[in-house]
């Protein structure tokens, strides 16, 4: 037997009650689902890597699960790059891809599932993606068109606007602090 699952329309998604409950909801494919607490070193690399990236730019700015409209999907990446003119004015969603995403892997996520929230946002307008798997002390990474290339090590990661350079080693660093 074939098991159907009904899809949810953004609007509809967009209308239920507690999608930005801790942690927050998306729809991708149209199926809600709910992402995963992160665990303590997620947590810290989010917040250090946040930090460093807005310390350093002032063209964008940061932002933590940060709820895109990207039709028909509504992500909420654990880190949003955006344009500081493209940021919404109000405590609502941004309406479209962020320039840059920034995703963590959990240890129960899905690459693929997370590779195809990417995928989506790219062909939607994100300029720049990384995928950064802390077990594998690795960082997918995204640009344009072009397939992915991972990263490890002492491997300069490409970022957007003006930052200091950051390696891969020095990314998984900012989870002990």
């Amino acid at each position: 037997m074939v098991n159907s699952v009904t899809k949810i329309p953004l609007a509809e998604f967009l209308a239920q009650p507690n999608i930005e409950a801790s942690p927050a909801w998306e729809l991708i494919d149209g199926q809600a689902t709910q992402k995963p607490m992160p665990t303590l070193f997620h947590s810290r690399l989010q917040r250090n890597l946040v930090n460093f990236i807005n310390r350093h730019t002032d063209q964008f700015e940061a932002v933590q699960e940060l709820r895109c409209l990207v039709p028909p999907y509504s992500p909420v990446p654990d880190i949003s790059v955006v344009l500081g003119d493209r940021l919404p004015d109000e405590d609502g969603p941004l309406d479209g891809a962020p320039d840059w995403l920034i995703e963590i892997r959990s240890p129960d996520q899905s690459t693929l599932d997370l590779q195809n929230k990417i995928l989506h946002c790219l062909s939607n307008g994100t300029q720049l993606a990384w995928l950064i798997d802390l077990a594998r002390q690795q960082v997918w990474v995204w640009q344009g068109d072009n397939l992915p290339i991972v990263y490890a090590g002492t491997d300069l990661l490409p970022t957007l606007g003006v930052l200091p350079e950051l390696t891969v080693d020095a990314l998984v660093a900012m989870t002990c602090r």
